[in-house]
């Protein structure tokens, strides 16, 4: 999948490629909340998910009616809102972020209480680099969240020369024992810049066709061989083919809900890189 697409990257990175593109179709290969949110930013252009099964569980761990109880328990907080969302969360929240920008979101708002949605983890780590309070909600990546400390252990003793880089949404013992805790792009760009050869990788295991590709000559080792999204391997060949022929299934978002989704995301587009 990765070698037929025109662009291969994060989900908010092709959101705002979908949103730029000539194309009035897009085809979305990943799951359900990113081709929403890129419904969202083109809402003239139609959006197709050929999974239309392929779902996040962890987007699925926080609904529009927790968010409203959050805000009325918590009433001077902001609502950040993870991009790993469904449209009507993002639609009850004050501003979205991403693993490579949730520190700067957060930093941004003038309130001092933040209730974070939906990953405990990236909550949690948004925590050590702000004197703001962070309420975290409990959600969590089944992927990211299933990697070990022993994980860690054992993947530096079979490879003692490779560098650790594991994602923020990792659990706070994970991230301890890394060397460097990147977003999926910041992973790809620090391993082309950085002069070590090896590294161990702890995110989704699909992210090692993009490392070997983009930086030849180095060895990249999962943390974890288990590290895989079932849910984003629905996507196929076969089903592109059927999507591309049938014009289905569409992705759409209810125009209220999109405007109100639109203002979060766009408070975050807006925020100096």
């Amino acid at each position: 999948m990765q070698e037929v697409a025109d662009l291969v990257g994060d989900s908010l990175e092709l959101a705002r490629a979908a949103a730029k593109a000539e194309a009035d179709v897009i085809v979305f290969a990943g799951v359900d909340f990113m081709a929403e949110t890129a419904a969202i930013l083109s809402p003239a252009k139609t959006v197709l998910l050929p999974a239309a099964d392929a779902c996040c569980p962890m987007a699925e761990m926080v609904t529009p009616g927790e968010v409203r109880v959050l805000r009325e328990r918590f009433p001077e907080a902001a609502v950040v809102a993870y991009v790993n969302t469904s449209a009507a969360v993002k639609a009850e929240s004050d501003i979205c972020c991403t693993s490579a920008n949730a520190v700067a979101v957060v930093e941004s708002l003038d309130a001092e209480q933040v209730i974070f949605l939906p990953d405990r983890n990236l909550g949690r780590y948004v925590a050590r680099f702000t004197k703001k309070e962070i309420l975290p909600w409990e959600g969590y990546c089944i992927v990211h969240d299933r990697m070990t400390a022993d994980e860690v252990l054992a993947a530096r003793r079979a490879h003692p020369e490779a560098e650790v880089l594991v994602h923020p949404e990792c659990r706070p013992e994970v991230i301890d024992l890394a060397d460097h805790v990147f977003s999926t792009s910041g992973m790809v760009r620090h391993a082309c810049d950085s002069p070590r050869r090896e590294f161990i990788i702890g995110t989704e295991v699909g992210l090692l066709h993009q490392l070997e590709k983009k930086c030849p000559g180095k060895v990249f080792y999962p943390l974890s061989k288990k590290a895989i999204c079932v849910n984003m391997k629905k996507t196929n060949l076969a089903k592109v083919c059927a999507t591309l022929e049938e014009c289905k299934p569409r992705v759409t978002v209810p125009e209220d809900t999109a405007a109100r989704a639109r203002v979060a995301i766009q408070r975050m587009l807006d925020l100096p890189r």
